[in-house]
C-alpha cells in the first residue's frame, strides 16, 4: 500500500524564490493547457490527447519569448501540472457517465495566484535526493533543510512541496509500504459519532467532543476583526490575513493530531471496527454544520480506514439509514424517532438503553453481521414449525374431490387437503369431468 509522509522544510529567501517561480510556471502551464482544451471545444474540434497537449505547451511554448521563462523551472514539474489536468477532466468524465461514486465532480478550473495553497511535484525523472546530510535537494532549488519527525521507511517515488495558507512549506513523499499487522486480540467494537460525544463505543466508552473551532472562536474573532479595519490591498491588510490562516491552521494541526492518536488507540485494541457511514455534506447543510465540520468525522474515518488496512484489522461501514438510535439492542424492538434531547429511553421489553451505547452496540451486530454475509454464511431465517390449526386436516375437506386434467392424474397428498371454493371449475362444468 501507499502511504504519504508529510514533514516541514524550510527554504532560504531564494530557494523560496525558486519555489514562487515554479509554483507560478505549474500554474501557468495548468491554465494553458485547460485554455487550449477549451477552445478545442468551442472550435468542434477533437480532444486533445495528452501528448499532443504536453508538445504545444510545454515543449513549443518554450521556443516562443511569451513563455521562454518556463526553462527555468524543471521540466518534470510542468508535465505533472499537465498531468493533474488530466486527471481532473477524467475524473470529470468518469462523474459524468456514473463510473465515479460520489458527488458530482464539477470540470476543471483556472487556478489563480491567489489561491491559498500553492503546490509542486517531482517524480524520480527528475532525480530529486535526499542527501546524507538529512537535507532535501530539489532540481532547479537547491538543498533544503528538512525537519525529520520520523525516518522514511524507503525510498519515495515522488516528492510534492507544498506552500500553505499560511506561507509555510511542507515536503509530501509517498512511498509503497508493505503491511504491518498488529498481534491479534479479541475485541470488537462497533463506533457511534456524535456532536455531545465525540464518539462513543459499544463497549460503553465515551469520549468527549474537543470542539477545537470553538475554543478558538474568541481569539479568530478578533483577528478576524483585525482584518476588516485594515485598507484593501495594504500590507497591513495581508499581515492581519497571514495571522488568521496561522491562527486556523493551528487549530487544524491540533484536531489532525488527536485524531490520529485516537484512532490508532482504536485500532491497537480491536480486531474490528464497524462505523456508521454517515452523509457528513448533507448534515453541513444543517443548523449544525458548524459542529459537523469542527468534529472532523470524514477525516476520521479514513484514518481507521487506512490504519486498518496497514495493521490487519478489520474494518467496514454499515448502512447509514440503519435505525441504529431507534433500535433496541435487546429485544430488537424498533421504538420510532426520537428528538436528539431524549439521551436515554426504556423499551417495552424492559431493558433501559443510553441512546448512544444502544447506537454504538446496534453498530457492532450490524457490522457483524454484514461480516458474515460476506463470508457466505447462512442469513436466511431458520424454518419455524406451523402452528397446529393451520396444519390440521379440515373434515369436510374429504368430501370435495380433487379436480383433474385428463391425461394427468389429480394432485393428492396424504395427510394434504384441498378445500374447493366452488363446485364447479372455471369453465362451468362439474369437477373431475374429462369431457373438455
Amino acid at each position: 500500500m501507499q502511504l504519504r509522509y508529510s514533514y516541514r522544510i524550510y527554504p532560504d529567501l531564494g530557494q523560496q524564490q525558486a519555489l514562487a517561480r515554479a509554483f507560478g510556471c505549474a500554474r501557468v502551464v495548468f491554465n494553458d493547457g485547460l485554455r487550449a482544451r477549451q477552445q478545442a471545444r468551442e472550435a468542434g474540434e477533437a480532444y486533445l490527447s495528452d501528448g499532443a497537449l504536453s508538445k504545444r505547451i510545454i515543449t513549443e511554448a518554450k521556443r516562443t519569448s511569451e513563455r521562454a521563462w518556463l526553462g527555468e523551472v524543471s521540466v518534470v514539474v510542468l508535465q505533472q501540472a499537465l498531468a493533474d489536468l488530466n486527471v481532473a477532466y477524467r475524473n470529470f468524465f468518469a462523474s459524468l457517465s456514473g463510473k465515479r461514486k460520489g458527488r458530482r465532480v464539477a470540470p476543471p478550473r483556472f487556478r489563480s495566484r491567489k489561491d491559498n495553497r500553492q503546490a509542486i511535484r517531482f517524480t524520480r525523472n527528475s532525480r530529486f535526493a535526499v542527501l546524507a546530510n538529512g537535507r532535501l535537494r530539489l532540481p532547479k532549488v537547491g538543498e533544503v533543510i528538512v525537519r525529520w519527525s520520523r525516518p522514511l521507511p524507503v525510498a519515495p517515488t515522488s516528492v510534492t512541496v507544498i506552500k500553505d495558507a499560511a506561507g509555510r512549506y511542507f515536503a509530501s513523499f509517498v512511498v509503497a509500504v508493505a503491511g504491518e499487522p498488529m498481534p491479534p486480540v479479541d475485541a470488537e467494537v462497533g463506533i457511534d459519532l456524535g456532536l455531545t460525544h465525540f464518539a462513543v463505543l459499544s463497549n460503553g466508552t465515551k469520549v468527549a467532543a474537543p470542539r477545537f473551532l470553538r475554543r478558538a472562536a474568541g481569539k479568530l474573532r478578533r483577528l478576524q476583526q483585525g482584518v476588516s479595519r485594515k485598507q484593501r490591498g495594504s500590507n497591513n491588510r495581508k499581515k492581519a490575513v497571514a495571522k488568521v490562516a496561522r491562527a486556523h491552521a493551528r487549530v487544524a494541526d491540533t484536531r489532525r493530531d488527536w485524531q490520529h492518536k485516537l484512532s490508532t488507540r482504536i485500532i491497537r485494541d480491536n480486531q474490528a471496527v464497524y462505523v456508521e457511514d454517515l452523509c457528513v455534506v448533507g448534515l453541513g447543510r444543517t443548523r449544525l454544520a458548524k459542529s459537523v465540520y469542527d468534529a472532523g468525522w470524514a477525516a476520521f474515518l479514513g484514518m481507521l480506514e487506512y490504519k486498518a488496512a496497514r495493521y490487519g484489522r478489520a474494518f467496514a461501514r454499515i448502512n447509514r439509514f440503519a435505525p441504529t438510535s431507534q433500535t433496541c439492542s435487546s429485544c430488537g424492538r424498533v421504538d420510532g424517532p426520537k428528538p436528539l434531547g431524549v439521551r436515554s429511553w426504556a423499551c417495552p421489553c424492559g431493558a433501559a438503553h443510553d441512546r448512544d451505547v444502544n447506537a454504538a452496540v446496534n453498530v457492532l451486530a450490524a457490522g457483524r453481521a454484514e461480516s458474515l454475509n460476506v463470508c457466505g454464511a447462512q442469513v436466511r431465517p431458520a424454518r419455524v414449525p406451523a402452528p397446529r390449526e393451520e396444519a390440521e386436516i379440515h373434515p369436510d375437506a374429504a368430501q370435495f374431490p380433487a379436480c383433474s386434467v385428463e391425461g394427468a392424474p389429480s394432485i393428492e397428498a396424504e395427510g394434504t387437503s384441498i378445500q374447493r371454493r366452488s363446485d364447479r371449475s372455471p369453465s362451468g362444468r362439474e369437477c373431475g369431468s374429462t369431457a373438455y
